[in-house]
């Protein structure tokens, strides 16, 4: 047998997403047919007090460092994981970048637009690198045969198209205030920045970019509890609902995005729905096992069918079909994908998002601040 190709991970950021990028590492074993695998070799972190659980479960790891350049300067390390808050994605990616390493970085690649042109700055500087953002939810079996039916051609024209992510934490007015909710760590965008590339990865990817955008954001709960018996201020935006128009070169539809932190009764609801004149389909993760679709021939009925569609997702695993799909298997399926486009090239069944997609999303951000501002549909630069 072939021995597969290592490719030698360092981590920076050891929070919850730190975690779950080492635990779809120690799953490998779970794929099938790929000729590369990940080694967690390094991890960095603020707080020292994060390396145990990691040294603990990961015999492979050689550096636990608080200084991300260390890191950066080991040349054992061909690729990073970043999961970093975003005020500092300008300054790690930078780095990272320029000291030769392969990027796979949280959403939204930088705290506002000039932070994500200085990143793009760098990666057209450096084009022998892989970098790529982090959206796990189009792995989703459901998702991905949506993805599969647009590129079939199967909708015909298309009437709108509804996509979004929705959760419910931050109901709780006495939840205390973290830095998702501190504009100057989060930034402008609030829940955009934070939830808004899970939601226009599969539509950015199709070609589906929007030309206008009219906003309507919300600040649901305007303080917080700041640990210390005080109430502090909450002014990163809770949800929002943008209403776009896409043209592509037959057709011109509109495209509702919606990311929401304050969603009643919502945990981590991701989902897309397409109608069109000649099949419709809906996927959301709430309901992960069925797909919902309504084939229509002229004069003919109008009936959505539910089918179960179990384990089938763009990497094969040993898991058999008639089993349930879950956030960690779409954790796997992304870091499959940038691992095997390392490997092989960008062929693959569904490529991480790239660059030029997060750059885009930062596009449709910014346009949404001013259109909230101004209270009119703005156009996309």
């Amino acid at each position: 047998m072939t021995a597969r190709r290592k490719i030698r991970f360092g981590i920076i950021g050891l929070g919850l997403m730190g975690r779950e990028f080492a635990s779809a590492a120690a799953r490998w074993c779970h794929l099938l047919d790929l000729d590369v695998e990940p080694e967690i070799v390094a991890i960095c972190n603020r707080s020292p007090g994060k390396f145990d659980w990691f040294q603990r479960n990961f015999d492979t790891i050689r550096l636990a460092t608080s200084d991300y350049r260390e890191l950066l300067a080991d040349e054992m390390v061909d690729a990073v994981y970043a999961a970093v808050p975003h005020n500092l994605h300008e300054e790690v990616y930078v780095a990272t970048l320029q000291a030769g390493k392969h990027l796979l970085g949280e959403k939204p690649f930088g705290i506002d637009l000039a932070a994500n042109d200085a990143i793009m700055d760098a990666v057209r500087a450096h084009p022998e690198l892989l970098v790529r953002c982090s959206s796990e939810f189009p792995y989703y079996p459901g998702a991905y045969k949506i993805y599969r039916f647009i590129r079939e051609g199967r909708f015909g024209r298309i009437i709108e198209v509804h996509a979004g992510l929705w959760h419910s934490s931050d109901l709780n007015p006495d939840k205390p205030i973290n830095w998702k909710r501190m504009i100057e760590v989060n930034g402008e965008y609030g829940c955009m920045g934070d939830l808004g590339m899970h939601v226009v990865h599969l539509p950015f990817r199709v070609g589906w970019q929007p030309k206008n955008v009219r906003a309507l954001l919300s600040k649901i709960i305007t303080e917080r509890p700041d640990g210390q018996g005080h109430r502090v201020p909450c002014r990163t935006w809770d949800n929002a609902t943008l209403a776009c128009e896409v043209q592509t070169a037959d057709q011109q539809f509109p495209m509702f995005l919606s990311t929401k932190r304050i969603a009643p009764g919502e945990a981590n609801t991701w989902f897309i729905r397409v109608l069109g004149t000649r099949f419709s389909a809906e996927f959301s993760t709430k309901y992960p096992r069925t797909l919902r679709t309504l084939a229509y021939t002229p004069g003919g009925d109008q009936s959505w069918q539910v089918t179960d569609i179990g384990y089938e997702p763009p990497y094969r695993t040993i898991t058999g079909p008639i089993f349930e799909f879950g956030f960690t298997d779409a954790m796997l399926q992304m870091m499959a994908a940038f691992c095997d486009e390392l490997s092989r090239g960008p062929n693959g069944p569904f490529p991480c998002a790239t660059p030029e997609e997060a750059a885009l999303s930062h596009r449709l951000f910014t346009a949404a601040l001013a259109s909230q501002r101004t209270e009119q549909v703005v156009q996309l630069a």
